[in-house]
C-alpha cells in the first residue's frame, strides 16, 4: 500500500455551440449578503441554454466562521464594491486578507498569492485552459474498475495499489454515506508562484459531492470552483483551500457547506482521463458544432465520434470556443463521465479480465484517497455514482446568488448560497428530495 505524505446519465447530451467573439453579459440584480462589493458590483455571464450544465469554475469556500455564501436578493454587508472586471476571470490560487475587505473600508491588502494583470494576464488564463479540470472523469472509471476487478477477486491487488493521504476530518458522523470528488491538476511539485504560465501548486477544480442515504435517491452535486470562501480571515477560491490551506481544510469547508459528514475523498490527477479512456478502446461523445481550438488542441467535426484518450481530453478541456464558456465545458466533461461510465460497465469490459486490469492500472496509478477507503469503498462509491447519474438519480449544482462577483486579489467568484444549500443537502442526506437536476441552472 502506498502512503502519500499530505501534501448523466449516458443519455446526456452537450449544448449547442455557438460561435461568437466574446460573451454576453447581463446585469445583475442580485447582491451578497454576506460580501460586500469594493466600488462596483460586477455583471454576471449568461448561462447559455444548458439544461444540464455544472456551475462556473468551481473554487473553494472558505471561511468558517463566516457566512460563505447569500441570498439571493442580498448584498455582502462587509466586502466594498470592486471595480468592474476587465477580463474573463482567472482561477489562480490566489487569496487576499478578510480584515482588508470585511473589517474595514481599506483597499485590500496584498493577496496572499498575487494574480498577474496588464496584457500578460490574459496569457495567463488562457494558458489555464490547457490543463484538464476534470480529472475526476478518470476517478469514475477507477471506481467501475475497481468494481470489475472485485467480480474477479483482485481486492488485494486494488488494496495494495490505492495511494492514500490524511483527508478526514473528526466532524460527527451523519446519516447518508458521503464521498468528495475531486479533479485535480497536481504536478510534480512545482512552487513557482505567480508566473504567466503556472498555477502554484496544484488545484482541486473539479468537486463532486456524492450522497447514498439509507433509502431514497442517490444525488451527484457540483460546486463551482470559484466558490468564495473565507478561510483563518483569507479570501479565496474553493479550487485553492487544499494548497494553500490543507487537505483537511477543504474537506471541512464542504462539511460546513452541505452540513454532512464526508465519509470519504477521492482525488483524481487529470493525466487518468486519457489512459483509462484508451484502456477501454475510446468512448463515444456528441457535440453538435465544428470546432478548432487551438487552446484545447480539440478539433471536433459536428456529430458523434468514437474519441480515443487525447480526444476525450480535449474535449473535456475546451472552453474558448464554446460561447457558454465553463458552462459547457462541464456538460461535457459530464458528457465524458456517463459515456465512460456506460462502456466500462457494459458486459462486453466486465467480461474482458485484461481491458479491466488495464483500465483499473490506468486509472489507480492517478489516484489518491482517504485513509479510511478500501476496495469495497470505491465499490459501493462505483454503485452510489452510477445511481445518482442514472434516470431515478439526483445530479446538478449547488445554490449560487451571483455566479460573478469580482474581489481585488482574488478575482471573479461564486457567491453562494448558504440557506438553500444547507436544505438541499439535509433532503438529500435523508432521502426524501425527487429524483431530478436540482441546483440554480436547473431553476432558471
Amino acid at each position: 500500500m502506498t502512503q502519500e505524505s499530505g501534501g448523466a446519465d449516458p443519455q446526456i447530451n452537450p449544448p449547442s455551440f455557438i460561435p461568437s467573439a466574446g460573451r454576453r453579459s447581463r446585469a445583475s440584480s442580485q447582491t451578497p449578503r454576506t460580501i460586500t462589493p469594493s466600488s462596483s458590483s460586477r455583471t454576471p455571464r449568461a448561462a447559455g441554454g444548458n439544461d444540464n450544465g455544472i456551475p462556473p469554475s468551481f473554487s473553494p469556500n472558505v471561511n468558517r466562521s463566516a457566512r460563505r455564501s447569500t441570498s439571493a436578493s442580498s448584498q455582502p454587508q462587509s466586502i466594498p464594491p470592486t471595480q468592474a472586471r476587465r477580463s474573463s476571470g482567472s482561477s489562480r490560487n490566489a487569496s487576499t486578507p478578510a480584515s482588508s475587505v470585511i473589517r474595514s473600508a481599506t483597499p485590500s491588502r496584498t493577496p496572499v498569492v498575487a494574480m498577474t494583470s496588464g496584457h500578460n494576464s490574459a496569457i495567463a488564463i488562457r494558458g489555464r485552459g490547457h490543463k484538464v479540470r476534470n480529472g475526476v472523469i478518470g476517478a469514475v472509471i477507477l471506481l467501475i474498475a475497481a468494481l470489475a476487478l472485485a467480480v474477479f477477486g483482485a481486492w488485494g491487488w486494488v488494496d495494495g495499489k490505492l495511494n492514500k493521504a490524511d483527508w478526514l476530518t473528526t466532524a460527527a458522523d451523519t446519516p447518508a454515506s458521503t464521498w468528495l470528488i475531486l479533479g485535480s491538476d497536481e504536478r510534480d511539485g512545482s512552487t513557482n508562484f505567480g508566473g504567466v504560465d503556472d498555477i502554484s501548486g496544484y488545484r482541486t477544480d473539479t468537486i463532486l459531492v456524492l450522497t447514498k442515504p439509507k433509502s431514497g435517491p442517490s444525488s451527484l452535486i457540483s460546486i463551482p470552483r470559484d466558490s468564495l470562501m473565507n478561510v483563518d480571515d483569507q479570501y479565496m477560491k474553493i479550487n485553492a483551500v487544499a494548497q494553500l490551506v490543507g487537505k483537511k481544510a477543504l474537506v471541512g469547508e464542504i462539511e460546513q457547506l452541505t452540513g454532512q459528514k464526508i465519509d470519504h475523498v477521492a482525488q483524481v490527477k487529470f493525466g487518468g482521463l486519457q489512459k483509462v479512456v484508451d484502456a477501454l478502446g475510446g468512448v463515444e461523445l456528441c457535440y453538435d458544432q465544428d470546432v478548432q481550438d487551438a487552446y484545447s488542441g480539440l478539433n471536433w467535426t459536428a456529430g458523434c465520434h468514437n474519441a480515443d484518450g487525447s480526444t476525450a481530453l480535449s474535449f473535456s478541456r475546451m472552453r474558448y470556443a464554446d460561447a457558454t464558456g465553463d458552462f459547457g465545458r462541464n456538460a461535457r466533461q459530464r458528457q465524458v463521465i456517463s459515456a465512460i461510465v456506460k462502456k466500462a460497465s457494459s458486459k462486453e469490459t466486465l467480461t474482458n479480465p485484461k481491458t479491466v486490469t488495464t483500465m483499473a492500472e490506468a486509472g489507480l496509478s492517478a489516484l489518491t484517497v482517504d485513509g479510511k477507503t478500501t476496495p469495497l469503498t470505491l465499490v459501493n462509491m462505483a454503485l452510489a455514482f452510477k445511481d445518482a447519474t442514472g434516470s431515478k438519480g439526483i445530479s446538478g449544482s449547488v445554490y449560487w446568488s451571483n455566479p460573478d462577483y469580482y474581489m481585488d486579489g482574488v478575482g471573479s467568484s461564486v457567491l453562494l448560497d448558504d440557506a438553500k444549500n444547507t436544505e438541499l443537502f439535509s433532503q438529500l442526506a435523508a432521502g426524501t428530495h425527487a429524483a431530478g437536476t436540482v441546483g440554480t441552472l436547473a431553476e432558471s
